[in-house]
């Protein structure tokens, strides 16, 4: 099979597609994905450089142990482990894998969801982790009926999720953002948007806010919150390669956050069965449509990446790992 691996950390030179040996036939809950589409992630580039180099203590000290790279996907199941019980061999479904950049994907049983009738694979493979993350980062900042909540960089993957999603939940969403994405996140349907490198357009007083990237400090986040809001943190880009600025930003609202009446937290990416299971409603309603800025053959790997990490792409990056021809394309 076609895959993408990288054997040494590095910038997305290190990355190369090759002929891989197939996974193994699935055992006890796995399922075998051909994938159809992946979704790019910030996770990818991080997995990819090995920065912030603390994480190199769970992934590899001196090199990567999984030369695979990816994490979202769409695509058909091929075969099931024998305690696999809610999916069957052709199931279109959405989800995670360790290594989803590839013709073929390994992984398990709660990892996935069928993709409900109607859905395009584009807009499915764009939402498992960002999508996740979007809801986790909500409900940090307790996003409910009526309350006013800011997004900061409302134009990104995760970003994007997050103002649709707090839309649909009722908020009253003011989405800060680069003047070249304003009009990708105005769809979204947020009450205003605003320019994200102009501090005096936020506003304040709002009972939530989610930060997505950049290295606003903590204390100037704070002010942007009412007495007793709600800060949640997303990503550990930028500001230094041992913890970098993201994580160490984390840290410290981690540790303030018991002292303070303001709710301080980080959010951290993790596989949530209910959350994928929510968007999938969503999908499935049509309330939900992520924004997807292109599509890249998976031999665009390096581009799509470098694309993200540049903080220029609007909303969602995708491989199309299953069309080699596919070329850029606007979606959703």
């Amino acid at each position: 099979m076609r895959a993408v691996v990288r054997e040494r950390y590095g910038d997305s030179s290190v990355l190369q597609v090759v002929q891989r040996a197939d996974p193994p036939a699935p055992v006890r809950d796995q399922v075998l994905v051909e994938v159809g589409t992946a979704g790019v992630n910030m996770a990818d580039w991080h997995l990819m450089t090995g920065l912030p180099s603390v994480a190199r203590l769970v992934f590899g000290v001196r090199a990567p142990r999984e030369h695979g790279l990816g994490r979202d996907l769409a695509g058909v199941v091929r075969a099931v482990g024998p305690e696999v019980a809610s999916l069957r061999p052709g199931d279109a479904v959405l989800g995670t894998a360790p290594a989803a950049f590839a013709e073929l994907a390994l992984t398990r049983e709660r990892a996935l969801a069928r993709i409900p009738d109607g859905v395009r694979p584009e807009h499915a493979a764009a939402v498992p982790t960002a999508g996740a993350t979007a809801l986790h980062a909500l409900r940090a900042a307790r996003v409910g009926q009526g309350s006013r909540l800011l997004v900061l960089g409302a134009g990104g993957g995760v970003g994007s999720l997050a103002v649709r999603l707090a839309v649909l939940a009722g908020a009253r969403v003011t989405a800060a953002t680069s003047p070249g994405k304003a009009a990708t996140v105005r769809a979204l349907g947020p009450e205003s948007v605003v320019d994200r490198s102009d501090r005096s357009a936020w506003g304040t007083g709002y009972d939530g806010v989610v930060v997505t990237g950049g290295l606003d400090p903590l204390r100037d986040l704070r002010r942007l919150l009412a007495p007793r809001g709600a800060l949640a943190l997303v990503g550990a880009e930028g500001g230094g390669d041992v913890l970098g600025g993201g994580t160490t930003r984390q840290l410290r609202a981690a540790l303030l956050s018991p002292f303070v009446r303001q709710r301080l937290v980080g959010v951290v990416s993790r596989d949530d069965p209910a959350a994928l299971a929510r968007l999938c409603e969503l999908l499935a309603d049509g309330s939900l449509v992520p924004a997807v800025e292109r599509v890249l053959p998976l031999e665009g790997v390096a581009e799509a990446i470098d694309h993200l990490a540049s903080g220029a792409a609007r909303g969602k990056v995708l491989l199309g790992v299953s069309s080699p021809a596919a070329g850029p394309s606007a979606a959703g």
